[in-house]
């Protein structure tokens, strides 16, 4: 069944007009534990503390581009697909999805099913180790997508996708979108074998190093070089690297560029990818060029690692506006 609208959310009923940015992807509860250091292996690791927090990419990705667009003409308008189960979990992370402006009348609750859940370790340098369980996730079906998107998804919209649910149901979304001509950001996180149809109907491609490597096995490590080939498959198709600390690499028919990483002191870097992702939807969805939506995803992929917490972290539009350049 659909999720209920709760009392008191700060969504706003647009009418069926399509939204700005819509995100498919996961929902989670993020069950974290910050400690004097990552276990190795079959090792365990006593001490630290314990924390939960809402999460998933997809639910992570939704609020980062709620932010960037709070303040602006795109303000309310994010939209999320996507499954929780009919359980506490599922109701919390629900409204706390609402309390950011999304409208989530197009999730599904399915019941019987349990809310997906990740186990987070994170170290004092903010590295961190995720072991997911899907629960509700994976029981995203292609026909469940469809329906929400013929609801939500324009041809002026920004279609944001991950890989944390069904990789049919991913396809499924990028179909619709080529049908009615939104743009669609393909994040291949986590990485994933990505066939090749779903590479042909993205218009942006956002992986990481080891992402980008299960996309172009034997590139020799050399992230230029693997998007390039993939630039090379398709001249439209404009890619953004996240190379973590050491910033950005755009590529596409117009730009090859490397934008360099904030100077911050990180302290969990667990939601710095989806803040990239939301961030870069959420400046396209506005008519920002490739190039300035990259310059404010890095920007709010470093300003989220300055804080814990994948979803806390995500900043807003005026911080990224403040975000200065690095040195």
């Amino acid at each position: 069944m659909i999720a209920d609208p709760r009392p008191g959310s700060l969504i706003r009923e647009r009418g069926g007009m399509p939204a700005h940015v819509v995100v498919l992807g996961a929902i989670n509860v993020d069950m974290v534990v910050s400690g004097a250091r990552l276990p190795a292996p079959g090792e365990t690791v006593v001490g630290g503390t314990f924390a939960m927090h809402h999460g998933g990419k997809g639910g992570n990705q939704a609020v980062a581009a709620a932010r960037a667009l709070r303040g602006g003409p795109g303000e309310g308008s994010v939209a999320m697909v996507g499954a929780v189960g009919d359980d506490g979990f599922g109701r919390e992370a629900v409204a706390a999805l609402q309390a950011e402006g999304i409208d989530c009348a197009s999730l599904l609750v399915r019941p019987g099913i349990a809310t997906g859940i990740a186990l987070i370790a994170v170290d004092p340098a903010g590295e961190n180790q995720i072991a997911v369980a899907p629960g509700a996730n994976e029981a995203l079906r292609p026909s469940d997508v469809e329906v929400a998107l013929a609801r939500v998804l324009g041809p002026e919209s920004v279609l944001l996708a991950s890989l944390e649910v069904p990789i049919d149901a991913v396809l499924a979304a990028a179909y619709v979108a080529r049908r009615v001509g939104a743009r669609l950001v393909l994040n291949p996180a986590p990485a994933h074998d990505v066939p090749p149809a779903l590479l042909r109907l993205a218009t942006h491609l956002t992986p990481n190093e080891v992402e980008l490597d299960a996309l172009v096995p034997g590139a020799a490590g050399d992230p230029a070089v693997a998007a390039h080939r993939l630039a090379a498959a398709d001249r439209e198709l404009r890619i953004a690297v996240t190379l973590g600390a050491h910033g950005v690499l755009a590529v596409g028919p117009d730009v090859e560029q490397l934008f360099r990483a904030l100077d911050v002191e990180a302290v969990d870097t667990t939601g710095a990818g989806d803040a990239f992702n939301g961030a870069l939807a959420a400046a396209l969805a506005e008519g920002r060029s490739f190039v300035e939506a990259v310059r404010r995803g890095r920007s709010a992929s470093g300003l989220a690692t300055t804080r814990p917490g994948a979803r806390e972290g995500m900043p807003t539009r005026d911080e990224i506006d403040r975000a200065k350049e690095p040195r």
